[in-house]
């Protein structure tokens, strides 16, 4: 595994974690995104990941000072990939989006860059034939919060040269993750087969007003002793990205409750901006969520 250049396209929730996660661990990084607005909101994000860097990884300034000097930015898609080794695409969770990006890509990426997705619940030959490069193809999936979860999923298709995975395991551990190889392709991989149903239970609960969003939480925390709820977790992973996943399901499926869900996250938090942590507001207000307070549990 010889990369060194590393692009990142998308610097949403996962893509500037990656970003940063990368340029601290010694790669040089180029974060593309659509227009120089998005990317200077990114720029944004770099500072309170540094601050959770210092706190959970007790990262001293020094190292903080030499990953802002390893990262750098670009609008032009072009630009961004000419020296690039390895993309990891972190767009949007649509495959429309997503096929659209690898057929530009495709046209302006050296022949010697490897492309991921960090797709959480689609697969990578959905798209392999769309990057014109299928066996330099294969997907890389990050938890949340990457520098404390720090999981890599690696995920092949059919025609993935066996390189190429091997490669990907080794990158993974290069930049500070557990890598977790699976054999073969899983919509949802590892993680995301667990936790997709958790979620969903629980804005089945909440839509269906089986429970509110604090009482969901309370129960799986209490019962279980997992630090935080499903609704917690939602915001984390981003109301968008669940708004994307129920709404590709209800598409497809025509399932009423999945229909109702949609409506429910369009109307209270989509079209109110009340995105998750991202935005300090989801089913909880940030900073100091209700869920974090000594009292919640009583």
């Amino acid at each position: 595994m010889n990369y060194k250049n590393i692009t990142i396209a998308g610097s949403g929730v996962l893509g500037y974690q990656i970003a940063f996660q990368t340029a601290f661990h010694g790669f040089n990084v180029t974060v593309y995104d659509i227009n120089d607005e998005v990317l200077e909101k990114a720029k944004g994000k770099f500072e309170i990941m540094s601050s959770a860097f210092k706190n959970d990884l007790n990262a001293s300034q020094e190292q903080l000072d030499d990953t802002y000097q390893k990262l750098r930015y670009s609008s032009n898609l072009e630009e961004a990939v000419k020296d690039a080794d390895l993309l990891i695409e972190a767009a949007p969770e649509d495959p429309q989006i997503k096929i659209g990006f690898y057929k530009k890509l495709a046209k302006v990426a050296p022949e010697k860059t490897v492309f991921a997705t960090n797709s959480s619940t689609l697969l990578p030959s959905q798209f392999a034939s769309s990057t014109g490069r299928p066996e330099k193809f294969v997907a890389l999936h990050f938890a949340n919060e990457i520098w404390k979860h720090n999981t890599a999923e690696i995920m092949g298709h059919p025609t993935t040269s066996p390189k190429v995975f091997n490669d990907m395991v080794e990158f993974a551990k290069r930049i500070g993750m557990l890598p977790l190889p699976l054999h073969k392709e899983q919509p949802g991989y590892i993680l995301n087969s667990l936790l997709v149903p958790l979620l969903g239970a629980a804005l089945d609960l909440v839509v269906n007003e089986v429970a509110d969003p604090p009482t969901v939480d309370k129960t799986w925390m209490k019962a279980t002793g997992a630090p935080v709820g499903p609704c917690a977790i939602l915001d984390v992973v981003g109301i968008t990205t669940a708004y994307n996943i129920n709404k590709m399901a209800a598409e497809k499926t025509q399932d009423a409750n999945k229909i109702k869900v949609v409506k429910y996250l369009e109307e209270n938090f989509i079209n109110k901006n009340k995105l998750g942590v991202a935005t300090g507001a989801g089913f909880y207000t940030y900073p100091n969520p209700a869920f974090q307070k000594e009292d919640f549990l009583k």
